[in-house]
C-alpha cells in the first residue's frame, strides 16, 4: 500500500512559524505592535496609571499648560487632568471597538458562511449587505445611534451593526473560494454534512481573513465612537471619551490647544497601530507569502 508523504515544511507548525517570522521581520508590523501594546496597556491599566479620577474638577487650576507640576499634560476648562481623561478615554474607545468587532463577527461570519455555501441564501444575504453598504458607514452608525440613544452599549451596537456588511462580504468571498477546494470536495465525497464542512474545513481556513478584517474594523469603530461622542450621540458626560474631549476643546481653541491636541494624538496612535499591524498581519497570513517562506 502506497502512502503519500507530507513534506515537513507543509506542517501547520512550520506554516505558523513562518507566518510569525514574517510578521516579526516587518518593520511596520513591529511599530504597529508596539503602538498597540502602549495603547492597550494605557487603557487597561488606566485606573492605576491615571493620577486623578477622570471627572475630578480643580476649579483653581483651569487651562494649565503641559508639564505643570501635578498635571503632566495640563488641564481643561474645568481643571480636569488631561492625562487621566486621555487614559480613560482610550479605555472607552477600546471597549467600544472590541464590542463592535465581536458583534460584527458574531453576526457577519454565520451570514457570510451561509451566503457562500448555500446559493439560495446568497441572493438574500448579499442584497441585505448591499443595502446596508448603500449608506456610508458613519451615516448608518449615526442614524442607529440616534434611534437607540447615547451610551457605551448603544454606541457599540450601532458601530457593530454598521460593520456587519463588510464582514459578510469578506467571509462570503472566502467561503466561495474554499468551497471548491480539494479538501472540501473530499469531505463531500465522504458524505460529510454541510455543518461539518463549514465548521471543520471552511471556517478554520477562513480565520486568517476574519482576523485581518477585525483589525480593519477596530480602528473604524474607534473613530466612529469618537465621532458619535463628538456629536453627542455616543458616550455621555461626565464619562470620559476622546470624542467628548475634542468636542469640549473646540470651544477654547483660541485660548489653548492642548486639551484637544492630546486626545487627537491618542486617536491617531490607536488607528495607526491597528492599521500598521493589520497590514503586516495580512501579509504574514497570506498563503503565498507563507508558502514562499518570506
Amino acid at each position: 500500500m502506497t502512502t503519500l508523504a507530507v513534506p515537513v515544511d507543509a506542517s501547520p507548525a512550520r506554516i505558523r512559524g513562518r507566518a510569525l517570522r514574517t510578521l516579526l521581520h516587518n518593520p511596520a508590523g513591529v511599530v504597529g505592535g508596539v503602538l498597540l501594546l502602549v495603547v492597550v496597556v494605557g487603557g487597561v491599566f488606566a485606573p492605576l496609571l491615571a493620577p486623578y479620577p477622570p471627572a475630578e474638577v480643580h476649579f483653581t487650576t483651569p487651562f494649565q499648560q503641559p508639564a505643570t507640576v501635578g498635571f503632566a499634560l495640563g488641564t481643561d476648562d474645568l481643571g480636569r487632568d488631561v492625562l487621566s481623561r486621555v487614559l480613560y478615554g482610550t479605555r472607552t474607545s477600546l471597549e467600544v471597538g472590541l464590542l463592535s468587532v465581536l458583534l460584527a463577527v458574531a453576526a457577519g461570519v454565520p451570514l457570510g458562511l451561509a451566503a457562500g455555501y448555500w446559493r439560495r441564501l446568497d441572493a438574500l444575504v448579499s442584497r441585505l449587505a448591499d443595502l446596508m453598504l448603500a449608506f456610508p458607514f458613519l451615516v448608518l452608525a449615526v442614524g442607529l445611534a440616534a434611534i437607540n440613544g447615547g451610551g457605551l452599549g448603544n454606541a457599540a451596537i450601532a458601530l457593530g451593526i454598521a460593520n456587519i456588511p463588510t464582514m459578510i462580504r469578506v467571509v462570503r468571498a472566502e467561503t466561495l473560494r474554499l468551497a471548491d477546494s480539494d479538501f472540501v470536495l473530499a469531505a463531500r465525497s465522504m458524505d460529510a454534512g454541510p455543518w461539518r464542512i463549514l465548521g471543520q474545513h471552511i471556517l478554520p481556513n477562513a480565520l486568517s481573513a476574519i482576523i485581518v478584517q477585525a483589525t480593519v474594523i477596530m480602528p473604524a469603530a474607534v473613530l466612529g465612537e469618537a465621532v458619535l461622542s463628538f456629536l453627542g450621540l455616543g458616550i455621555q458626560p461626565p464619562a470620559p471619551s476622546l470624542g467628548i474631549m475634542l468636542s469640549d476643546a473646540q470651544q477654547y481653541l483660541f485660548r489653548t490647544l492642548w486639551p484637544g491636541v492630546f486626545p487627537g494624538i491618542a486617536l491617531a496612535l490607536i488607528c495607526l497601530g491597528f492599521n500598521l499591524f493589520g497590514d503586516a498581519l495580512r501579509d504574514a497570513l497570506d498563503p503565498k507569502t507563507v508558502s514562499e517562506g518570506r
